[in-house]
């Protein structure tokens, strides 16, 4: 499937682009040299009309990126959350990406749930609406339960959706390699390898089984989050292309007039997004990957209410604090400390001068925090830093794409919410309390007790594995063999197990 026939998918696209009038808009936005914007619209003019015409009722880039499908559409729901990136106008329109597309019929939805749920819809539900809201990969219908009446949210995945969403990724696929051939300089962005990853967390999407464990696991881990809540699953009306929710009354985080009207404080609401992003990501490890506005209520109370788990993050523990101390260096302007984060994570080759990349990191950080708090941006700091570990050949850390691209997508919002939010003010607090928890001689203690734990597990077989190897060091006729490792580690774990003990004990005296 990733073969050259998918130059014919590129060339659409271009098309596309340049028929739909998205071409100009697009060039604009992202403030394109007249030179290239001359030979994009000489090189896009001659197969202007092989591009797919779209819905002439939407405006222009919005028509282009939904004629051409469900990935794009993905791509266009991030750059609505960016103003401050692709100008005010063009994230106007991309906003009618988020859940105001065309939808598929309503029959064909009630067909889809009683084949998946395997009984009639009428006996499932009392009432099942026409779709409410539809986005790239599905809808949504209001319905009722049978006997309690209670409502809820039906999500059902568009016809045919997977096989669309191949044909896109596939593209996807020859603009990574081809990027990789004819400019090496790139491989280290390992640019096919990031398509792989978006690849496997979008799929997850198209799953609604795998959505529905998302949404159950997220709601335990953020129980106690104040302010927060997640829609209960309805695990006997779900299946893989059938979910179902509690109802979540609310009003879209996007509609700001309303918003307003209702008496909500926006600048807390700015405030909490950003907050419980970072505290899922480095509390919980495990955080809402696709906050754009759309996925996003607020609730009578106050409540933000967080809907649509098919796109979740996750990063281990270790990857958490490096992550922690890297943006908390940066709150405190500590660059020879974000430099040695980098070095110990492995980020940056061993070769590379640490004072030097210090200093470039500083380049990074002052220009940033010397603005105005309008103007400080997580997407600018992304940017300059990109530049920086170019020079230093830092590799693209595949695991944290997701991270950093939510990280973007939330300031969007916030800043949606409230233009004069200071990103890192708002930051600082969590930040530092997850370094508190996590980085120091409490942490220190749970990480050797943890280990010790571990280790323990092997201990029915330490003798024996001592005993074996023993036995083969008093064996030098024997023809060479290669070193065990096993009982060395075991001997340093017993050891790290015994030094838990004591720390514990002495914490505890």
């Amino acid at each position: 499937m990733r073969g050259p026939h998918n130059i014919w998918r590129l060339i659409r696209t271009g098309a596309t682009l340049e028929r739909t009038g998205a071409m100009g808009v697009v060039l604009e936005a992202f403030k394109a040299p007249p030179r290239l914007r001359m030979a994009a619209r000489v090189l896009g003019w001659p197969f202007r009309w092989l591009g797919l015409r779209g819905d002439p009722a939407l405006p222009p880039a919005t028509r282009a990126l939904t004629a051409l499908g469900p990935a794009y559409i993905k791509f266009g729901q991030i750059l609505s959350t960016r103003p401050d990136v692709v100008g005010a106008d063009l994230a106007a329109q991309l906003q009618v990406l988020q859940d105001q597309l065309p939808p598929f019929p309503r029959e064909i939805a009630r067909k889809m749930v009683e084949e998946d749920l395997g009984l009639p819809l009428d006996s499932l539900f009392s009432e099942f609406s026409e779709p409410i809201a539809a986005a790239s990969i599905a809808q949504v219908h209001r319905a009722r339960l049978v006997g309690s009446g209670e409502p809820v949210a039906v999500k059902v995945l568009r016809p045919r959706i997977l096989q669309a969403f191949r044909k896109d990724i596939d593209a996807f696929y020859l603009i990574a390699s081809t990027i990789e051939l004819l400019a090496p300089f790139t491989k280290r962005l390992r640019p096919s390898d990031v398509v792989a990853h978006f690849e496997s967390v979008v799929m997850g999407e198209l799953d609604l089984r795998l959505e529905a464990s998302a949404a159950a696991e997220f709601a335990a881990n953020t129980a106690g989050d104040a302010g927060f809540s997640v829609p209960q699953v309805k695990w006997d009306l779900s299946a893989r292309n059938v979910m179902t929710l509690g109802w979540a009354e609310g009003l879209p985080l996007s509609d700001l007039v309303a918003i307003d009207a209702a008496g909500h404080d926006r600048r807390a609401l700015a405030e909490r997004v950003l907050q419980l992003f970072l505290r899922h990501a480095l509390r919980d490890g495990y955080f809402h990957a696709d906050m754009h506005q759309g996925n996003l209520k607020v609730a009578a109370n106050g409540d933000i209410v967080a809907m649509d788990f098919g796109i979740m993050g996750r990063i281990d523990e270790y990857t958490r604090r490096v992550y922690a101390e890297i943006l908390l260096g940066f709150i405190r302007k500590d660059y020879r400390r974000v430099a040695e984060v980098h070095f110990e994570a492995g980020y940056v080759p061993p070769d590379r001068d640490i004072d030097e990349f210090a200093r470039a990191l500083r380049s990074v950080g002052e220009p940033i925090f010397g603005m105005d708090a309008t103007r400080i941006s997580m997407a600018r700091l992304l940017n300059y830093l990109f530049e920086v570990t170019e020079r230093f050949g830092m590799q693209t850390r595949t695991e944290l794409i997701l991270l950093q691209r939510t990280m973007v997508v939330v300031e969007g919002v916030a800043r949606s919410l409230d233009p004069h939010i200071n990103i890192w003010k708002v930051a600082r607090p969590v930040v530092e309390d997850y370094i508190k928890t996590s980085i120091g001689p409490r942490a220190t203690l749970r990480d050797l007790r943890r280990t010790a734990q571990v280790l323990l597990r092997f201990g029915p077989r330490l003798p024996d594995l001592v005993e074996e190897q023993l036995a083969r060091l008093n064996r030098p006729a024997d023809p060479p063999q290669p070193p065990s490792r096993i009982a060395p580690i075991l001997w340093m774990g017993a050891g790290a197990a015994l030094t838990a003990l004591g720390v514990a004990l002495g914490a505890m005296f």
